[in-house]
């Protein structure tokens, strides 16, 4: 029976990330500095299901696999890091607790500002050597529009879809 379900797991988890990576990139705004998108759905619902080193893991690997199948620019592991720990994140604070908009707000509250705002802000300076007071702007305006959507969709999506298939 323990076989069953760890099989489960990799079947539920395999399945998130592709639909992770669908999500990323046919089903987002891209700019060359911001994307604005929904793939953060099935991480945060992987994070709730498993914790926050499965979603880091998994996120990972679907950056890793979408960037490689559907390239948008070289690759760079500091994207890769960044998405870990948004799974991570995600984790520490949805695993094992009750899905509330609170709880979503303080998940996405950290992932947006630490991860996307800070942390791919500098990869992205990096990368194109545009100044961070440059890339602020339009970042800033990302996160205003990603800390609402996250904040509703993560315990809408949980608790009307997928709370009681889990």
């Amino acid at each position: 029976m323990q076989n069953d379900s760890k099989i489960r797991r990799l079947i539920i988890i395999g399945l998130f990330i592709a639909l992770e990576v669908i999500l990323t990139r046919f089903c987002s705004i891209n700019t060359p500095i911001i994307r604005i998108g929904f793939g953060f759905l099935p991480v945060a619902m992987l994070a709730i299901m498993y914790g926050p080193l499965w979603a880091g893991i998994a996120y990972a690997l679907g950056d890793f696999i979408g960037m490689m199948i559907f390239p948008t620019g070289a690759y760079f592991p500091g994207i890769t890091l960044t998405v870990f720990l948004t799974g991570i994140t995600f984790g520490i604070v949805l695993h094992k607790k009750s899905i509330t908009y609170k709880r979503a707000f303080i998940a996405a509250f950290f992932v947006c500002c630490l991860w996307n705002l800070c942390l791919d802000t500098y990869w992205l300076y990096l990368l194109t050597g545009k100044g961070i007071l440059v890339l602020l702007p339009a970042r800033l305006l990302k996160i205003a529009f990603a800390i609402p959507i996250q904040t509703l969709l993560i315990p809408l999506v949980w608790n009307k879809c997928l709370k009681k298939i889990a």
